[in-house]
């Protein structure tokens, strides 16, 4: 990344990213990483996203991660969209409940187990989509991965799943509380596997920004998909800045393998892969091994050009995911034999800032956020 670029200064999302290359892209029918940014908004560069609220210390997706995560000073704060049976959109990770819920406590539901091909993986469990809203209001949340995050289940049956319509409720009253816009990152989870079941996500998605006024190229939030066509599909319903996921380098997004499309996330993040994002998105959000890859020995390795090329066609670049944990960190930074136990995040937070990256997911905002000081004060 160029130096007039670097994101070590406290400026506004993407104005850190706007090049040459990227005035070159703004013209018409291309999006840019200003309109990305919600300029003049005040994002400051590293931007810390809490991963699914603060995963690292709540039950994700619910509004006890979100609100922890908010409380901590994350500036963006993450929610994934599944479907119910009734059409509802409801904040989990997966359309799989059962690691996330206490649903396999509930003997009424016991005939719903079942087994499920999504984006071509097997899965036996209960569905969102076998379970109306008022049905899914009868579980409690429960944490995902108790054997590495035990304290976490102190919290198991606190909150329920909740529904985006509640999460855009609490963020317009948390931010009427703090004088503020609070940020959203909004994923749609499996929408060709949706579409297909008659349950599409980004209509009634964009309903929902229409009804809180975030469907405007300036709202305070950010779209997500790993389906490219999900994001193309979104731009026809609602002018909200959009990213599209990628996963690991070798991988192909499930849509482009629906529509026999050869392509992979290694020609996406190709210069010409670039443009074509760019054309309709305003950022990507990539696997941190897409932006420096592991050795075999699981230490990071040279990083790769993707940073700058990105910023060259005018995206902001937002990867995932930093967790504190060793099993989690790059061999390098683990410390001890403990896979459960924290590793070096904040060597390797500072690795992956002086990349050039505008912003990281994080299941710990407040790590993310000390290490994201710690790198603009060495600017």
């Amino acid at each position: 990344m160029e130096r007039e670029q670097q994101p070590g200064r406290r400026a506004i999302l993407g104005a850190a990213a706007l090049g040459a290359g990227a005035m070159a892209l703004s013209g018409a029918g291309t999006a840019t990483a200003a309109e990305a940014s919600g300029k003049g908004h005040g994002l400051p560069v590293p931007t810390v996203i809490g991963h699914r609220g603060a995963s690292g210390y709540r039950p994700e997706h619910t509004l006890g991660s979100y609100q922890l995560a908010l409380d901590m000073g994350a500036d963006i704060i993450e929610q994934d969209l599944v479907p119910t049976k009734d059409g509802h959109l409801v904040c989990r990770h997966e359309n799989d409940i059962t690691a996330t819920t206490d649903v396999s406590a509930h003997p009424e539901f016991a005939d719903r187990k079942t087994t499920k091909t999504v984006d071509g993986t097997a899965l036996t469990g209960w569905f969102t989509e076998d379970f109306t809203l008022a049905e899914l209001k009868t579980l409690r949340a429960k944490e995902r991965i108790p054997g590495t995050r035990q304290r976490n289940t102190l919290y198991d049956g606190r909150w329920e799943v909740p529904t985006f319509d509640e999460v855009l409720q609490w963020a317009e009253r948390e931010g009427r509380k703090r004088g503020r816009r609070i940020w959203l990152y909004v994923e749609t989870k499996h929408p060709t596997y949706f579409r297909k079941l008659g349950l599409g996500l980004e209509e009634p998605l964009a309903k929902l920004l229409r009804k809180y006024g975030r469907h405007k190229k300036d709202a305070a939030l950010f779209l997500q998909s790993f389906e490219p066509s999900s994001i193309q599909r979104l731009r026809k319903l609602v002018d909200t800045p959009a990213v599209v996921l990628l996963s690991t380098i070798n991988s192909r997004p499930w849509d482009f393998i629906e529509a026999n499309d050869p392509r992979t996330v290694a020609d996406l993040v190709k210069p010409e892969g670039l443009k074509w994002i760019a054309s309709y998105a305003q950022g990507i959000g990539p696997d941190l091994s897409v932006i420096i890859p592991r050795t075999a020995d699981g230490k990071l390795g040279t990083p790769t050009s993707v940073v700058k090329d990105a910023h060259a066609a005018g995206l902001v670049l937002h990867p995932y995911t930093m967790r504190n944990e060793n099993s989690f960190l790059p061999a390098d930074f683990r410390r001890g034999t403990d896979p459960n136990a924290y590793g070096d995040a904040f060597g390797a937070f500072k690795k992956y800032f002086e990349t050039g990256i505008d912003g990281i997911f994080s299941d710990n905002p407040d790590t993310a956020l000390l290490a994201a000081e710690d790198f603009r004060k060495s600017r």
